[in-house]
C-alpha cells in the first residue's frame, strides 16, 4: 500500500506542478492555451454566424459551462483523476503480473506503421469505445443520473461540450483503458487526437450551422447533435445520435435520428426546468435520493 500511496502523492504533485508551469509559461505545444484558442475561435464563429439568431451571445449558464471546461480538463482531469488513475493502473498491472504472469498489455504494436495510420487507428478505436460508453450513460439508470448534468443544457453553445459530471471522466477513461492500453500508442499521439476531438466536440455543441454534405454520414455535426439533446425523443428510445466525433456508428447501428431541422427544438429532459443551475448542486444531484 505504501508504494501506491507514494505513486499517488508523486503523481498528484507532479501533475499540479505541470499545470502551474503550463499556465505560467505559454508555448505553442501548451495544451492549456490550445484549449483557450480553440474555444475562442469557435465562440467567434458563434458570434459572427449564429444559427439560433435569437439566442443571446452570453447564453444561459455560459459562465457555468466555462468553469466546467477548466475544472473537468485541468483541476479534476489533469491533477486529481490522473493521479488516482496512475495508482489504479499500477495496481491493475501488478495484479496481471502476479496472477496471470502478464507484464506487457500491448497486444498490437503500431509503432512500425506510418504515423498518420497510428493516429487514425487511435482516433477510430477510441471513438467507437466512447460511442458505446455514451450509450451506457443513457441506458443504465444510475449512469443516466450522472449524465443528466450534461443534458441539463437548455441553450446550446460551444462550452456546453464540457459541462459534464466528473463521474463521466471516471466511466469513460476506465472503459477506454484496457482497449487503448493494448495498442502501443505514445502520449503525443493521445494529445494530437484529443485536440482534434475537442475541435469537433466544440463545433457539435456550438450555435453554428455547419452543413457537411455527404460527410455528415461520417462526422458528427451541430445539426445532428442538437437532436441528441432534444427534450422529446422517439417513443421507447433511451437516446439517439450517440456519436462523439464520428456519426458513422449511429448510421451503422440504427441510432441516427434527424426528423427535421432542429434549430429551435426544446432541449433537456423531463423536469429539466427544475434541475439545479449551481456547480456544486449539480455535482451532488445524481446522489440525491429519488
Amino acid at each position: 500500500m505504501e508504494a501506491y500511496w507514494q505513486t499517488f502523492v508523486q503523481s498528484f504533485t507532479g501533475y499540479a506542478l505541470y499545470l502551474k508551469d503550463t499556465v505560467l509559461h505559454p508555448h505553442w505545444s501548451n495544451y492549456f492555451y490550445w484549449l483557450i484558442a480553440i474555444s475562442a475561435l469557435v465562440y467567434a464563429l458563434e458570434l459572427l454566424f449564429p444559427w439560433r439568431k435569437k439566442q443571446a451571445a452570453i447564453r444561459e449558464d455560459f459562465w457555468l459551462d466555462t468553469f466546467y471546461m477548466f475544472f473537468n480538463f485541468f483541476l479534476f482531469g489533469l491533477v486529481g483523476y490522473a493521479a488516482l488513475s496512475n495508482v489504479v493502473a499500477q495496481a491493475f498491472n501488478d495484479m496481471l503480473a502476479q496472477v496471470f504472469g502478464i507484464r506487457n498489455l500491448v497486444a498490437l504494436n503500431v509503432a512500425q506503421l506510418p504515423h498518420w495510420v497510428q493516429l487514425l487507428i487511435l482516433f477510430v478505436v477510441r471513438d467507437f469505445v466512447q460511442w458505446n460508453t455514451h450509450r451506457l450513460l443513457h441506458r443504465v439508470p444510475w449512469l443516466w443520473e450522472v449524465h443528466k448534468v450534461h443534458h441539463s443544457v437548455r441553450e446550446m453553445g460551444y462550452a456546453a461540450h464540457l459541462r459534464y459530471h466528473f463521474g463521466e471522466t471516471i466511466v469513460y477513461r476506465s472503459i477506454e483503458y484496457l482497449p487503448l492500453a493494448m495498442i502501443g500508442f505514445g502520449i503525443q499521439d493521445f494529445i494530437l487526437v484529443h485536440l482534434f476531438t475537442i475541435v469537433i466536440g466544440h463545433l457539435n455543441h456550438a450555435n453554428v450551422y455547419l452543413p457537411l454534405g455527404p460527410l455528415k454520414y461520417l462526422l458528427n455535426n451541430p445539426q445532428m447533435h442538437i437532436w441528441h439533446h432534444a427534450k422529446d425523443l422517439p417513443a421507447g428510445s433511451y437516446g439517439i445520435n450517440y456519436g462523439i466525433s464520428l456519426s458513422v456508428w449511429d448510421y451503422l447501428f440504427g441510432t441516427a435520428w434527424m426528423p427535421r431541422d432542429g434549430r429551435d427544438i426544446p432541449l433537456g429532459f423531463e423536469g429539466v426546468d427544475q434541475y439545479p443551475h449551481g456547480f456544486f448542486s449539480q455535482l451532488f444531484q445524481p446522489f440525491r435520493r429519488r
